[in-house]
């Protein structure tokens, strides 16, 4: 009874904080706050200065606004542009035509900024006019988009795969890896249902556009952002590098790209600095909160219950999961990717522990099941940022990402009969 009320409590708090247009790292301290005055006899202040500056001085966290820069950096030159330019005449011939453009240049801008709206909008603002002006159905370039902008959590550098790594102390270097081969597994899903469309609506281009198909010469335009994804994720695998020391490597890379493009100017790297110190002292922030919740939990002892009951329960770990899934895409209508992992974990990792889960596998299961929440209403950033980009309203833009939806349900299936997608790259680089 007691656990019954603790839980009624913390979740009351919550959501009267969150409802009531608080910060989310304030919401979590006050009610990490008044579940330790409430039901323990700890010091407060000792307790939540001690943590909170341990939480946010984590040696592993600075890898967070080092990737982030790196994707500001290039968000700001012509790379949005030299993706479609360098992608369109590898994919243009294939059924369902340039829609493998929104897929294939997701992808690769998720290799290299990871955030997922920043994906979408920085594919979308080329992509978008162009599709468009070739008669391509708004139904599909939008879903394409919606479905392909939330690979931005899933392929390395994730800013929300790190947030995991630090919540559950697992190796953010592993966790990259293990992100690689899901998230073109995902993509490829996302590109064989273009291709099924295009084999049953033999849709041929029509219309003017700005840019004409581009040249094979164009190609060569992808080689230096190719060789800048290639470096950072190689120096991780094969150990020459931490996760830390590859994204310091990323930003040197950046800059030089941006500089030899002519997009490097006092102003864009002023912008890129203070863009990526705004977002990192944001997820700083929120991860300090949950910090400071993860203890309050802890003495409580709420998790250790909960894992009890859940044993008791004897679900298999199909069941399990199908349970988180439920419980993450719910989450995901309210609360964006990021909030929920860190919401969650304290009490979603001592289950997923006690059910024999590998660490590494169930981020990445988690990182899908998060980029579910990116695209379903009423609070899926990615479909804010494409109702904003293409002006169509959100139940449009919701029936239009549905389908992509489906094929990450599809994804978390084949994960579960082959979880070795997920755990073979980072066993192999533990060897």
């Amino acid at each position: 009874m007691e656990q019954f009320t603790l839980i009624v409590v913390f979740l009351f708090v919550l959501f009267f904080l969150l409802g009531s247009g608080i910060w989310i790292a304030i919401s979590l301290i006050g009610v990490a706050t008044v579940g330790m005055l409430l039901f323990t006899d700890r010091p407060v202040g000792d307790a939540m200065v001690t943590t909170i500056w341990g939480g946010a001085s984590s040696w592993t966290l600075t890898a967070l606004p080092l990737f982030i820069w790196m994707g500001e950096i290039l968000f700001r030159t012509k790379l949005s542009e030299n993706l479609f330019k360098g992608l369109s005449p590898l994919l243009w011939k294939l059924p369902g035509g340039l829609l493998h453009v929104n897929i294939a240049g997701c992808t690769v801008f998720a290799a290299i900024s990871g955030s997922s709206a920043a994906t979408v909008a920085t594919v979308g603002k080329m992509s978008i006019p162009e599709l468009k002006a070739r008669k391509y159905p708004d139904r599909m370039i939008i879903g394409t988009l919606a479905g392909a902008g939330t690979l931005g959590l899933l392929i390395p550098p994730s800013i929300t795969l790190i947030i995991y790594g630090v919540t559950v102390n697992e190796s953010i270097a592993k966790l990259f890896i293990a992100g690689i081969l899901p998230g073109i597994m995902l993509a490829l899903l996302f590109m064989g249902y273009v291709t099924v469309w295009g084999v049953i609506t033999k849709h041929r281009e029509t219309g003017q556009s700005a840019l004409k198909i581009g040249q094979f010469k164009d190609v060569l335009q992808l080689i230096p952002v190719v060789l800048l994804i290639v470096g950072v994720m190689s120096s991780i695998y094969t150990g020459v590098a931490t996760a830390t020391e590859a994204a310091v490597l990323g930003v040197i890379g950046a800059l030089i790209l941006s500089a030899l493009q002519g997009s490097l100017n006092r102003e864009t790297f002023i912008a890129s600095l203070l863009g990526a110190t705004r977002m990192s002292a944001m997820i700083a922030f929120i991860l300090a909160g949950s910090t400071f919740l993860s203890l309050t939990m802890g003495f409580t002892g709420l998790p250790r219950s909960l894992a009890e009951w859940i044993a008791e329960l004897a679900l298999s770990p199909w069941m399990l999961i199908f349970a988180l899934l439920v419980f993450y895409i719910v989450l995901g209508c309210f609360l964006d990717g990021i909030s929920s992992v860190v919401l969650t974990m304290a009490v979603i990792e001592p289950l997923a522990r006690s059910a024999g889960f590998d660490m590494i596998w169930f981020g990445i299961f988690l990182m899908i099941a998060v980029e579910m929440a990116q695209i379903t209403p009423p609070v899926g950033f990615n479909l804010f940022v494409l109702q904003d980009m293409t002006g169509k309203d959100m139940a449009f833009i919701a029936r239009a990402a549905a389908p992509m939806f489906m094929l990450m349900i599809v994804a978390v299936g084949i994960l579960l009969v082959f979880p070795e997608i997920a755990t073979y790259l980072p066993n192999a680089m533990s060897n």
